[in-house]
């Protein structure tokens, strides 16, 4: 049950319950219902409904106007009516890679807390055993070892689910390819063991396929066996395959039969041309990337120790952690053993080291009492609160902890320490570095542990200083002096006032008050220095937090969410910190409003509510030089 259940309960049987939705979607501020008949939603309810800002008719949708909360609203109304999310989940902007990145995250992430599960009993095992609490032959052994072992083993089930989800599959069908992929005798070792059984030990085989040898066939074309056990990519991309098979035979499907006819084509498709083409491939390639980086490790482990640690955090805060960690998941599943991730082990450590620093520095009280939960947390590897809310807005304490992680990399591939589990994050990672009776993995990785501590600890209390300044406002010191945030328009154009605004949500200020502008240019800038926190995936509309604490809401046109990104190009991500002027997003006027789209655009302060006034410009027309916005707190 979510934070809003109830509130989505409400909301679901004010649209006219479930069986009154055809589909759901949300953009950065409502929900956007397509009903099969508005007339059964009670208006009047759901605009003063708490939680409910209000409620829109536009382009043959139904919006429940929430604020920027609604993802969270979102996911507990997917729940309680029972709509399938996928569809939302596969629309994704962004080039090519920013696409992989994202699938790759989508796969993952919904069982990265049973994999740390998972690898966390198999380093406990390892750890009991090596303590010679019992033998590895022993039952206690086998059974600890079969639970921790069985979601690598059976890794192409897992992510047939997760995979069919994110490429809007039916996730059942995801699952049987994983089994398939699973299943015994189609496995490479099994074809060939069975060849040689008939033809004899030692015989070569018959048939190639792309160079690889080939001991079965399939209706007459060369069969090239894979183990598929333990694999990762494989069944991604034939998931994504079948993906494209399920929409095809949907549209030439009666529906009253397409229950079992649509997953028997799948299948029926999918697969053969997965075992025939797609897996033989994707096993090639996944093989050459992992020599790559078998190649630089080969090179230099220790200078690959610095570079991994060095920038790991920088990876995790883009996402682009992502582009390597399936490949130590690879390694770990098929070799047993992966060097991948190990120079970024004690990069939460130097993260947790730094704010316990800072702990010290801080004269501001509220920064101070922000300290413990972070180190807490970051203890056990969870390291987002200290990033976001300590030292990445501080810049250079973030920056120690950097140079913390990549010292503690150096040693631990200088010393070469293999990781033999994917398992529990922060000080529970120890244990990933147990083999059997050794354990010097994990004394090194205590070893490791410490010299990122001291570092980032050292570096960050005798090099930082915490600028701010806490003035304590008496009578004397001028106490009623207003305190003002000023910011430059995002957007060049006309200001109108926001009542101006065509839609209602905007033009009553219920999320914030702001201006409206009607842009004459299609370009978007950074109004301040500050982070991106929302980019939404159609790019029609941007979330923004100043480093002064003003969060602002620009959305450029009405209902362009409609365009599905067509007309806007983003030159950010969501995450990325950015510079007053910077260019943040581009979009085409004239293609916008030839779709019948307005392009007029309010600038929104969202957290209103912490300021003591908002004051609009007078100016009639702006640029990016002037002041469109102050906060007077």
């Amino acid at each position: 049950m979510g934070k809003y259940h109830d509130l989505a309960q409400k909301i679901v049987e004010n649209v006219g319950g479930k069986e009154n939705i055809n589909s759901l979607t949300h953009c950065i501020t409502r929900l956007r219902f397509k009903l099969k008949d508005e007339s059964k939603a009670n208006d009047d309810i759901l605009k003063n409904m708490d939680g409910v800002v209000t409620v829109m008719k536009s382009g043959g949708q139904y919006q429940v106007v929430i604020g920027n909360h609604v993802p969270a609203v979102y996911e507990d109304v997917v729940s309680i009516a029972g709509i399938s999310a996928d569809a939302e989940q596969e629309s994704s902007g962004g080039n090519l890679f920013n696409r992989l990145i994202d699938i790759l995250s989508g796969c993952f992430q919904p069982f990265l807390g049973a994999l740390a599960a998972a690898g966390m009993v198999k380093g406990l095992n390892a750890l009991l055993v090596f303590l010679k609490l019992y033998s590895a032959t022993s039952g206690t052994y086998t059974m600890l070892n079969g639970i921790g072992d069985a979601i690598f083993y059976f890794m192409p089930v897992i992510l047939g689910y997760t995979a069919a989800r994110k490429f809007n599959l039916n996730p059942m069908v995801g699952i049987v390819i994983g089994a398939a992929l699973c299943y015994p005798t189609v496995q490479g070792s099994a074809l060939q063991a069975a060849f040689e059984t008939t033809a004899g030990a030692g015989a070569a085989a018959p048939y190639s396929l792309l160079g690889l040898p080939a001991y079965d066939t399939f209706l007459g074309i060369p069969w090239v066996g894979a183990g598929y056990t333990s694999s990762v990519v494989p069944i991604i991309f034939i998931v994504a395959f079948a993906a494209q098979i399920q929409k095809l035979f949907k549209k030439l499907i009666p529906e009253v039969v397409q229950t079992f006819l649509v997953p028997f084509f799948v299948l029926l498709i999918a697969l053969p041309i997965g075992f025939l083409v797609i897996g033989p491939i994707i096993s090639m390639l996944t093989d050459l990337l992992s020599a790559g980086f078998q190649a630089l490790m080969g090179f230099s482990p220790a200078l690959y120790g610095v570079i991994l640690g060095f920038f790991w955090q920088v990876l995790v805060i883009f996402g682009l952690h992502w582009s390597v960690v399936p490949l130590a998941i690879m390694q770990i599943t098929q070799e047993g053993a992966s060097q991948v991730l190990v120079g970024s082990f004690a990069a939460s450590f130097a993260q947790t080291a730094v704010v316990m620093a800072m702990f010290f520095k801080f004269k501001d009280a509220k920064m101070k009492a922000l300290c413990p939960p972070a180190i807490i947390s970051g203890i056990f590897g969870v390291t987002e609160p200290a990033i976001y809310g300590i030292t990445l807005p501080k810049k250079t304490p973030f920056i120690f902890s950097m140079i913390g992680a990549a010292a503690g990399g150096f040693y631990l591939m200088l010393n070469g320490v293999t990781s033999y589990t994917m398992g529990g994050l922060g000080i529970f990672g120890v244990l990933n570095f147990i083999n059997g009776d050794d354990a010097s993995g994990m004394i090194h990785s205590f070893v490791a542990i410490l010299i990122a501590v001291v570092i980032g600890f050292a570096l960050t209390f005798f090099f930082w200083k915490d600028e701010t300044v806490v003035e304590e406002l008496t009578e004397n010191k001028e106490a009623q002096k207003a305190l003002k945030e000023a910011i430059l328009s995002p957007v060049k154009g006309s200001v109108l006032p926001l009542s101006k605004a065509s839609d209602q949500a905007f033009a009553q200020g219920a999320l914030g008050k702001g201006v409206l502008i009607e842009p004459t240019e299609g370009v978007v800038r950074a109004p301040f220095d500050g982070t991106v926190m929302t980019l939404f995936p159609t790019l029609h509309a941007i979330g923004l937090i100043s480093d002064q604490g003003m969060e602002l809401l620009i959305h450029i046109g009405m209902d362009t969410v409609q365009l599905e990104g067509q007309g806007f190009e983003a030159k950010v991500a969501q995450g990325d910190k950015v510079k007053k002027g910077q260019v943040l997003v581009t979009f085409d006027i004239e293609s916008i409003k030839a779709a019948g789209y307005s392009v007029e655009t309010p600038i929104i302060v969202t957290n209103t509510a912490d300021y003591l006034d908002i004051v609009e410009t007078q100016e009639q027309e702006v640029t990016s030089n002037d002041t469109l916005i102050t906060g007077l707190t």
